[in-house]
C-alpha cells in the first residue's frame, strides 16, 4: 500500500490490516502508552473543502505520533493561483513525508500520487471518502464483533459516502443496501464493481424494503458541501429517505445507526434517533484511530 486514494485500491487483508493497527492504536491511547511512529516526520494537510473532523483527527493523529501536520489552504498554495498540480507535487515531495488532501475531484488525488513522490491520502473527494469508512468499519466491528453477513443499509444521497460504503463494506464480506431516489444513484463505476458480488448487493428506491433485517442503518447530509444552493430542491427529491423510527422498525432490534456528521437534525436523520445512538460518536472518535493507522502505515520507517 502506496497511498489511499479510494477503498478500491486496497485488499480485503489490506483493510483489516488497517483496522487491527487501528484497534491497537487506539489501545495505546487509552492506556496512555506513547507510541512516536512518526517522530520527525511532517504532513502537509491541503484543504479545498473545510472540514472539523478531518483537520482535528490528522492534525491531533500526527501530535500523538510524534510528528507534526501542516495545514494548508487554498490560499497558502500556488496551486489555487494556477500552479500545475505535477509542479505542487514534485515541489511538495522535496519537503514532506506524506499529504492528506481533501478537495473536490478524485482526478486532483490521483494526479498528486501520480507526479509526486510520497504517500497521498485521500480526506474526501465528490467520489470517496475512505477514511471515513475505514472509521466506520471500525466501529461496526467494535460494536458487533465481526463482519460476515452482517447488513449495512445506506438511506439519501448516492454521494461519496454512499460510493466508500459500498466497496468498503462488500469487500470486508458484508452485505449492502443502498435506498436513494432515482437521479441519485451511486457512481457507475462503483455499481459495476458490485456486481461481482451478486445478491450481496442490493439497490432500491424504498427505504423500509433497503431497511429490512439491518444490523446497521447509515445517513449522511441530503446536500454535500458544493451544492448548497440545491438545498431546498434536495428537501423535496429526499423527503422520506429520512433515518427515524418508523423506517428502523424494519430493522433488526440490536441495530446500529452511524452518520459520518455534521448531521442535519430534523432533515436525514430524527434528533430521537441521533440521541438514542450514542455509537455515532464513537465513530466520529474513530477517525482519529483509524487515520493515525493509515498514517503509519504510509509514512513509518519510508
Amino acid at each position: 500500500m502506496k497511498h489511499l486514494l479510494k477503498l478500491m485500491d486496497l485488499s480485503e487483508s489490506e483493510i483489516l490490516d488497517i483496522l487491527n493497527l487501528a484497534d491497537q492504536l487506539k489501545y495505546e491511547k487509552k492506556h496512555n502508552i506513547e507510541h512516536k511512529y512518526l517522530e520527525g516526520k511532517s504532513l502537509g494537510m491541503i484543504f479545498q473543502k473545510s472540514s472539523t473532523r478531518t483537520r482535528v483527527s490528522f492534525e491531533t493523529g500526527m501530535y500523538q505520533l510524534g510528528g507534526q501536520a501542516l495545514f494548508l489552504s487554498p490560499r497558502d498554495l500556488q496551486i489555487g493561483r494556477g500552479e500545475p498540480i505535477e509542479d505542487t507535487a514534485k515541489v511538495l515531495s522535496r519537503y514532506l513525508d506524506g499529504i492528506m488532501i481533501r478537495t473536490f475531484e478524485q482526478k486532483e488525488v490521483e494526479d498528486l500520487a501520480k507526479y509526486g513522490s510520497i504517500p497521498i491520502i485521500n480526506g474526501l473527494t465528490d467520489f470517496a471518502h475512505p477514511c471515513q469508512v475505514l472509521a466506520d468499519l471500525m466501529t461496526i466491528r467494535e460494536y458487533k464483533g465481526e463482519f460476515d453477513n452482517l447488513k449495512l443499509t445506506f438511506v439519501g444521497d448516492g454521494n461519496n459516502m454512499a460510493n466508500s460504503l459500498i466497496v468498503g463494506c462488500l469487500k470486508v464480506g458484508m452485505r449492502v443496501a443502498i435506498a436513494c431516489p432515482q437521479g441519485h444513484l451511486p457512481d457507475s463505476a462503483v455499481l459495476e464493481f458490485a456486481k461481482a458480488y451478486g445478491d450481496k448487493f442490493t439497490l432500491t428506491d424504498d427505504v423500509k424494503k433497503a431497511c429490512a433485517d439491518a444490523d446497521v442503518v447509515y445517513t449522511d447530509v441530503w446536500a454535500s458541501m458544493g451544492q448548497e444552493g440545491e438545498a431546498q430542491e434536495r428537501k423535496k427529491v429526499f423527503k422520506g429517505y429520512q433515518v427515524n423510527a418508523d423506517n428502523l422498525s424494519a430493522a433488526k432490534n440490536d441495530v446500529m445507526v452511524l452518520h459520518c456528521l455534521p448531521a442535519h437534525r430534523g432533515e436525514e436523520i430524527t434528533a430521537d434517533v441521533m440521541d438514542a445512538h450514542p455509537e455515532i460518536f464513537d465513530e466520529a472518535e474513530n477517525r482519529l484511530h483509524a487515520q493515525k493507522a493509515v498514517l503509519v502505515k504510509l509514512m513509518a520507517d519510508k
